[in-house]
């Protein structure tokens, strides 16, 4: 008898007139989506002799690191027109880089190692 009356008491709270919160989708207010607010950065492993991930979705003015996991060194070149390269980086060592357009890459001391960023 009581599960009857909370019940009850329930349903006619949720359905009173004038209650229209449940029953009129207009005024449901719609989740807010977080903005970007700044450049990101992006970190790319190379470890068992690749780029991971491979593929990076990223912004002109956004940052990549690459961090080298494997046990030797690698590097981190560009392909195309305004080709660029890293250095040498050795294992436990980092590069970064700014985005500044979509790009094809690979490591020059391994060339089967491939990545790509794309811009946004």
């Amino acid at each position: 008898m009581l599960i009857g009356l909370f019940l009850s008491l329930t349903l006619y709270c949720c359905t009173r007139p004038g209650d229209n919160t449940l029953n009129n989708p207009e005024e449901i207010t719609p989740a807010v989506i977080p903005q970007k607010t700044g450049p990101e950065i992006h970190t790319i492993e190379i470890e068992n002799m690749k780029f991971q991930p491979e593929l990076v979705t990223a912004h002109i003015g956004d940052t990549i690191v690459w961090i080298n996991k494997d046990i030797v060194a690698h590097c981190v070149t560009g392909l195309g027109s305004n080709a660029w390269t890293s250095s040498k980086i050795a294992n436990g060592v980092s590069w970064k880089m700014v985005v500044s357009g979509s790009t094809d890459y690979y490591c020059a001391i391994h060339q089967v190692m491939k990545g790509k960023i794309v811009v946004e």
